[in-house]
């Protein structure tokens, strides 16, 4: 155990934000998620929460109802890990103080609160310029700021259903369907988190800071870039397509097979050549109806017939391992259970196992110098667990920190 703790420490150390350190000013999923993302690569994250109840994300979210009563929901936990977290009352003067404080000290601020709401706490632009010409400040809204709806409030279903994606996920008549994922608050954490890095690497040549302002709206209408490009050039609006590939190719879609269902993503002539010869109908390429491309798009529903056919030969779990064998695009289609018990996951150590809290967290999807993971170095704290350290490395005295929490200021 000393020796994984060794190993650990050290790692830890030589991450790559090691010595950033950044202030965790957010609340719900998006915002948290890009600071927990900035920890696990070494940052040292101060979670700032309200002397209340703090994120609000601590006691809803999640089917464990014992653990959001106890403020550490499975929806908290997601992102909580690599941070300290301390409680402040920023309404009060000795709180503006404490903030202040924290801000000189750090290199990064991570907000997802409405520009109003920051106005409001004194927190706008000149004063966090005033406080640390150096500090990188991530913003996180629904819109972006600027414009007609810069202040409005907006949560991930909000903007699955303003960006259009709402409208393109599911079958034709079905009507709008939100994904079945927050796909939003995680994708604005992780261009929020590239943000950042990005800053971070501009504030070593310029020694400045930055403001990063990032939209909720536009992060949707990137993951829709295509698409998008598409509509706007040809005028042809897009559809709801289920299941089948925005390829549009023949060989792409989901298939039934002897047992389950696959996802099969041909697009390319020499992947359809190939499957062609897996399932056993490469003779199929010498009809005049599936010779070339063009005879096979006018043949749709004829070539996809036959491989439909084909695929109820095998077990879906049959084809995959073939289609690995011989680099086919093709994947069966798993609940999220079957889905993480993939060996795949264990190999790359994607989830980690706290002891502390008995939960199973995300990681991050990529490695740097080939670590064999990015966990997080500590567990979720409970609300405002470190205030009193927190507070005497910012230079406040055990009498004033005593002070403060009998006035409420802190928790």
């Amino acid at each position: 155990i000393k020796a994984f703790s060794d190993w650990y420490a050290q790692m830890i150390k030589n991450s790559p934000l090691s010595g950033i350190r950044v202030i965790d000013f957010t609340h719900v999923l998006a915002g948290p998620a890009c600071a927990y993302y900035l920890g696990l690569l070494g940052a040292d994250v101060i979670k700032l929460e309200s002397v209340t109840r703090g994120d609000t994300m601590r006691h809803r979210g999640g089917t464990d109802a014992a653990r959001a009563t106890a403020g550490m929901s499975t929806a908290y936990l997601t992102q909580a890990g690599a941070k300290r977290s301390i409680a402040v009352d920023l309404a009060s003067d000795k709180g503006k103080k404490i903030v202040k404080k924290l801000l000189a000290s750090a290199d990064v601020l991570v907000e997802n609160h409405r520009p109003e709401t920051l106005k409001n706490l004194g927190l706008n632009e000149a004063f966090l310029n005033a406080t640390n010409p150096k500090l990188i400040h991530c913003a996180m809204t629904g819109y972006g700021r600027g414009g007609p709806m810069e202040n409005c409030a907006a949560y991930d279903v909000n903007i699955q259903a303003a960006s259009g994606i709402m409208f393109l996920t599911g079958k034709h008549g079905d009507g709008p369907v939100r994904t079945g994922a927050p796909i939003m608050d995680y994708s604005v954490a992780l261009a929020a988190g590239f943000a950042v890095s990005t800053a971070l690497y501009q504030r070593e040549i310029t020694g400045k800071g930055a403001f990063i302002d990032v939209s909720m709206l536009e992060t949707a209408y990137s993951l829709m870039a295509s698409t998008i490009t598409d509509y706007m050039t040809t005028g042809t609006e897009p559809a709801q397509r289920g299941n089948a590939a925005n390829s549009r190719s023949p060989g792409a879609g989901s298939f039934p097979c002897r047992e389950g269902v696959i996802s099969l993503g041909i697009n390319e002539e020499p992947q359809l050549i190939k499957f062609l010869e897996v399932i056993g109908k490469a003779d199929m390429l010498d009809d005049p109806k599936f010779a070339d491309k063009a005879a096979r798009k006018a043949n749709q529903s004829a070539l996809e017939t036959v491989i439909a056919s084909s695929l109820l030969t095998r077990s879906a779990d049959e084809w995959e391992a073939l289609a690995i064998h011989h680099a086919i695009p093709l994947a069966k289609v798993r609940t999220l259970a079957e889905s993480l018990q993939m060996p795949q996951n264990a190999a790359r150590n994607f989830l980690h196992y706290d002891e502390a809290t008995g939960a199973t967290v995300t990681t991050l999807p990529f490695r740097i110098d080939n670590a064999p993971s990015h966990a997080p170095a500590s567990s979720p704290e409970q609300h405002a667990s470190n205030t009193q350290d927190i507070l005497i490395e910012l230079g406040f005295d055990e009498a004033s920190i005593n002070e403060m929490r009998d006035a409420g200021v802190i928790k």
